[in-house]
């Protein structure tokens, strides 16, 4: 079965072919500023290299939201209504947010009664009556994107469902997130995933459709699948209505890629693009989930993301020559201009690689009168940078395997303190590409559960998880356990348990389930 997976970073978009476990085709392009674009050019480019043909799924991964929060741009202005009166009342929505993205997206912002106490018990009635007034002021606002949070909507979402009821009835083309769809135990977090999820509505829509109509256009009929940040994917549709889902897609593709093309299922990942470089720690061949808060442009969030670490080095990265440092700022998908190898004026990270001997690239004499000081103090700073952060991700003091991918991964150096082994696998350079064409769906858990044993509250997870994975687009009979654990919950009665359960399947219709 033939799958094409294309990833999208912030210097290359990187395509690939795939049939079976057999790569056929890779294609490396520089993204565009459109991002959209240089999508539809990987995608030509690689049905030209290996044919259209047969291809049953088109997986994609995406910086396009993750970059809209970050540089402020294409969000749509939300309103906010928070479930909770009278507890709740003196951090509103929005209150952490940093100034300049509240500004851009704050809308009309409503709390009222309603809400559960830790234990499940309704802290008040909900407040119908005030959700239809919310509702018309958004209405006659001009609003098409509300989030809506409720306190404890993890352990009883009802409250919430009913408020969205309410809101589509009076605003039946708005976008609406319930918080409880997408956040964990905390509300300001919780409420906070909800609020970007919806403000990356618009830009959503429109970046899923134009990605189906470049599939069309290459004259693709296969599903279009998202990846999301836990390196599996989701359909089309879905990822449209929660794009926060694809934020980390990126890196976790490029770390399942990793594993594909290794055969390691536990190890350390350093994924070096051209403007950072993303260190994680496979387990069982999937990302580790971090399960700590999270900011995402300045915003504390705490959902489903990896578990990594940035560094702002990459084959883009602008080097000082005095006092020689490197990054934090990169060159981006300017670097075919802009690199002196390419005929540019800008010292860079693929310059210094070039006239070092471990990158043929370019015009290696433009950068022949480089010295060779500034060429090993350089490379010594990125060793230590990286050096560092392995240490930081690592959770043992044990030697560890170091799979380096990426197109900038020239920088990673042979031998590293804390490392056993560094693996640099064939085609490692679109590893992001390939994470995405192998990508499974999957289906995930995390709730609260009261009043049943411990075997029926993770049967019971387990089951939510699977039946997600399903709805997601997993065939049935191909959807495995991947993760599950259970975390007492001392202070609520009852014996009451919180239950993670994540699975994955293989995607319906591609020909790798089995026929039961």
């Amino acid at each position: 079965m033939r799958r094409i997976g294309i990833d999208v970073g912030g210097t290359n978009t990187d395509a690939v072919l795939l049939d079976g476990d057999q790569i056929l085709a890779t294609v490396k392009t520089p993204t565009t500023e459109d991002v959209l674009s240089g999508v539809r050019l990987a995608l030509n480019a690689v049905t030209e290299t290996a044919g259209a043909r047969d291809v049953a799924a088109v997986m994609i991964g995406t910086t396009h939201f993750v970059n809209a929060v970050v540089q402020r741009r294409d969000l749509s202005r939300t309103g906010a209504l928070r479930i909770g009166l009278p507890a709740a009342r003196s951090l509103p929505p929005f209150c952490d947010w940093p100034a300049d993205l509240a500004e851009l997206v704050r809308g009309p912002v409503h709390m009222v009664e309603g809400g559960n106490d830790y234990d499940g018990r309704p802290i008040m009635p909900l407040d119908e009556i005030a959700i239809g007034v919310a509702a018309r002021h958004m209405r006659a606002e001009g609003i098409e994107a509300v989030a809506i949070s409720s306190i404890f909507s993890p352990l009883d979402p009802a409250m919430e469902v009913r408020a969205g009821d309410i809101m589509r009835d009076v605003l039946p083309g708005a976008s609406i997130t319930l918080s409880h769809q997408l956040g964990r135990i905390g509300l300001l977090e919780r409420e906070n995933v909800a609020l970007l999820n919806a403000s990356l509505s618009g830009l959503a829509r429109i970046t899923v459709r134009a990605m189906l109509d470049a599939l069309k256009a290459a004259g693709i009929a296969a599903p279009l699948f998202i990846t999301q940040n836990d390196g599996t994917v989701v359909r089309a549709e879905q990822a449209e209505r929660f794009p926060v889902l694809s934020f980390a897609s990126g890196p976790t593709n490029s770390m399942r890629g990793a594993a594909f093309l290794t055969g390691l299922s536990d190890a350390l990942v350093v994924d070096v693009g051209g403007t950072s470089s993303d260190i994680g720690a496979l387990r069982n061949g999937f990302p580790r989930e971090a399960n700590a808060v999270i900011a995402v442009g300045g915003v504390r969030t705490l959902f489903r993301m990896p578990d990594l670490l940035s560094i702002a080095l990459g084959g883009g990265s602008i080097v000082a020559r005095d006092n020689p440092a490197i990054g934090p700022r990169s060159v981006g998908f300017h670097l075919p201009r802009q690199a002196l190898v390419f005929g540019g004026d800008v010292l860079t990270m693929t310059d210094i690689a070039v006239a070092g001997g471990r990158l043929s690239l370019g015009d290696a004499a433009r950068v022949a009168h480089l010295p060779r000081r500034l060429i090993d103090d350089v490379f010594a700073l990125a060793e230590r940078s990286l050096e560092q952060a392995v240490d930081r991700v690592k959770t043992d003091a044990g030697e560890v395997p170091l799979i380096a991918v990426g197109g900038g991964a020239f920088i990673v150096p042979g031998h590293m303190q804390g490392v056993s082994e560094i693996l640099r696998p064939e085609n490692a350079a679109v590893a992001n590409a390939v994470g995405a064409a192998i990508a499974q769906v999957s289906g995930e858990a995390d709730q609260v559960f009261q009043g049943i044993t411990r075997a029926e509250a993770m049967s019971e997870a387990e089951r939510i998880a699977r039946d997600r994975a399903v709805a997601a687009g997993a065939a049935p009979s191909t959807v495995t356990l991947v993760d599950l654990e259970d975390l007492p919950v001392a202070y609520l009665p009852g014996g009451a348990l919180r239950v993670r359960a994540r699975v994955v399947g293989d995607i319906m219709g591609s020909g790798l389930q089995d026929s039961g």
